[in-house]
C-alpha cells in the first residue's frame, strides 16, 4: 500500500512538472520516474501470465525498453538541470545517450533468454546493477556541473543534488531488498517487514519534490530549510506510524472485548492522530527555524530600533537599504518614496546607479503594494520598469505604509549566494516596514506641525503690524464680508 501511494504521488508530481515546465530536461526526468517508480506491478504480470504468456513476454520486453529509455532520460536530466541548458563540455555525452538507452534495453532484454534455455544469471545481475550505475553517473554529473552555473542556478542545482542524495539510495536499497537477494546476508534467516520497504519508497518521493521546486522556481531558499522540515516530519512519522501499525489491531481487539465501537470511530481516531502529528510537526519546524534564524530576528530588532530613533528621512531610508543589505547579505536594495503621485528613488545601493529613478503609480507592479504585505517582483515587471537585471534584479517588494496609503516601496534582490529570501526574512522585512511607516508618519507629522507653527507666527507678525483704527485688517474685512 505504501508503495502504491508513493508511486501515485511521485508520478503526479513528475507529470505536473512536465506540464508547467515542458522541455527535454523535464521529459527526461518524467521518463525516469514513470518507470523507476515504487509501484507494484506483480498483479498485472500475474493476470497476463494467466491469459496470455506471449502478452506477458511482450510486456517484459517493452518494460526493458522503457527502463533503458528512462535511464538515459535521467542522465539527460542531469546534464541539463535546472534550466534545460548544457555546455559544450557535455554535448558528446548527450550524443551518446541514444546508444546508452539501446545498450541498456538490450542488456535487460537478454535476461529473458533463459526461456530459450540459455544461462542468464550474469546478464540479469548486470541489468539489476545497471540502475545503480545510472544513478551514480547522474549524481556525479550533477556534482561536476556545480561550478559551471551562476549563483542562483547553483543553489537550484543543490536542491536537485540533495534530492538525489536522499531519494536515490532509498530507491536502490528498497529495490534491492524487494526484488533481489543481494541484502539477505545482512539478516540471514530474517525478512524485514514490508512496511520498511514502503517507508523507503516514500523517502524516494523527496527526489521528485525537490526537483520540482528547483526547476519551477527561478530562485530558491537555502536547501537546509526544507531538509530540516523533512527530517522532522520523518522522525515524527517513522516510529509512531510503525508502532501504530503493529499495535492498532491488538488495541482494537482489546477494546472490542469490552466496548463495541462503530467503524467511523476508528477512522475519527486515526484522523485525530494524523492531525496531532501535523500540529507537532508545524510547531517543531517553527521553533527549529527560529533557532537557526535568531541572527535574522536580532538584525531586524537592531535595524528597527535605529529606524524608530531616526530624525531624518535619509536615516530611515539608509537603514532600509544599507542596513538590510548588509545584515542579510543581499545583492541589491533600494527605496522609492511616494511624491506627487510618483514613486521617486530616494535611496539605493551601487546596483541602482543606472537603473530607474521613478516608478509610475499606475504601473501593474504597484497594484499589490496596497495590500500592505511583501510580494514577489515578476520578470516582466522588472524589465518594464528598468530595474537592475541579472543577479541584482529585485525579487521582493515590501510596501511601507498602512492599509490606507503606501508611503514608500522597498525593493530587495536575492542573497549574494543566489538564494531567495526565506519566510523568516520576509517576516522580518514586513515588521521593519511597519516600523519605517510609523517613523515616516512621525517625521511627516513633525514637519507639518513646524510648518503650521511657522505660518501662525508669520500671521501674528503681520497682524501685529497693522493699525488698530482706520483701515480694517484683512482678517476683519474677510469676517465682515462673510457675515
Amino acid at each position: 500500500m505504501h508503495s502504491q501511494v508513493a508511486a501515485i504521488l511521485v508520478i503526479l508530481a513528475a507529470a505536473w512538472l512536465v506540464w508547467t515546465r515542458p522541455g527535454f530536461m523535464t521529459w527526461g526526468f518524467f521518463l525516469y520516474v514513470i518507470w523507476f517508480n515504487p509501484g507494484q506491478s506483480a498483479q498485472y504480470y500475474a493476470l497476463l501470465q494467466r491469459y496470455s504468456p506471449i502478452a506477458l513476454l511482450t510486456q517484459n520486453i517493452v518494460g526493458c525498453i522503457a527502463q533503458g529509455v528512462g535511464s538515459a532520460g535521467f542522465i539527460w536530466f542531469a546534464l541539463r538541470a535546472p534550466n534545460d541548458e548544457t555546455t559544450s563540455r557535455w554535448r558528446p555525452v548527450e550524443r551518446f545517450l541514444p546508444l546508452i538507452a539501446i545498450v541498456l534495453a538490450v542488456l535487460l532484454t537478454l535476461s529473458y533468454a533463459n526461456l530459450l534455455g540459455y544461462p542468464t544469471e550474469a546478464v540479469t545481475r548486470a541489468g539489476v546493477l545497471s540502475g545503480i550505475v545510472v544513478a551514480a553517473c547522474a549524481f556525479l554529473i550533477l556534482l561536476a556541473r556545480q561550478k559551471e552555473l551562476p549563483p542562483q542556478d547553483y543553489q537550484r542545482l543543490r536542491w536537485v543534488i540533495w534530492g538525489c542524495l536522499i531519494g536515490l539510495p532509498a530507491l536502490v536499497f528498497a529495490d534491492a531488498g524487494t526484488t533481489t537477494t543481494l541484502l539477505n546476508h545482512f539478516w540471514p534467516g530474517y525478512s524485514p517487514p514490508e512496511q520498511l520497504w514502503g517507508v523507503l519508497y516514500l523517502v524516494n518521493g523527496v527526489l521528485c519534490l525537490l526537483v520540482s521546486e528547483a526547476v519551477r522556481r527561478p530562485y530558491v531558499v537555502r536547501v537546509s530549510i526544507p531538509l530540516r522540515r523533512v527530517t522532522i516530519l520523518g522522525l515524527l512519522l517513522s516510529l509512531p506510524v510503525l508502532f501504530l501499525h503493529e499495535t492498532i489491531d491488538h488495541l482494537r481487539e482489546a477494546v472490542s472485548k469490552n466496548v463495541t465501537l462503530p467503524a467511523w470511530a476508528w477512522i475519527a481516531l486515526a484522523a485525530a492522530i494524523i492531525f496531532l502529528i501535523s500540529k507537532i510537526h508545524d510547531s517543531a519546524a517553527h521553533y527549529l527555524d527560529w533557532f537557526f534564524n535568531r541572527s535574522v530576528a536580532q538584525a531586524g530588532e537592531r535595524i528597527g530600533d535605529a529606524v524608530l530613533k531616526a530624525k531624518q528621512y535619509g536615516e530611515i531610508e539608509g537603514q532600509l537599504v544599507q542596513g538590510v543589505r548588509g545584515a542579510l547579505g543581499l545583492t541589491s536594495a533600494s527605496v522609492f518614496r511616494e511624491q506627487d503621485r510618483v514613486f521617486r528613488r530616494t535611496a539605493g545601493d551601487h546596483a541602482w546607479d543606472n537603473a530607474a529613478r521613478t516608478l509610475d503609480l499606475d504601473d501593474p507592479m504597484l497594484e499589490r503594494a496596497h495590500a500592505h504585505r511583501p510580494y514577489d517582483v515578476a520578470d516582466d515587471a522588472a524589465a518594464r520598469n528598468d530595474l537592475p537585471d541579472g543577479l541584482m534584479r529585485p525579487i521582493l517588494a515590501v510596501p511601507v505604509g498602512d492599509r490606507l496609503r503606501c508611503l514608500a516601496l522597498a525593493l530587495y534582490g536575492p542573497h549574494a549566494t543566489g538564494n531567495a529570501l526565506s519566510r523568516d526574512e520576509r517576516s522580518m522585512l514586513a515588521e521593519l516596514a511597519d516600523k519605517a511607516a510609523s517613523a515616516l508618519m512621525k517625521l511627516g507629522d513633525e514637519q507639518l506641525r513646524r510648518r503650521i507653527a511657522a505660518l501662525e507666527s508669520e500671521l501674528e507678525s503681520i497682524t501685529a503690524g497693522l493699525p488698530t483704527t482706520g483701515e480694517r485688517s484683512p482678517v476683519a474685512q474677510t469676517e465682515r464680508q462673510t457675515n
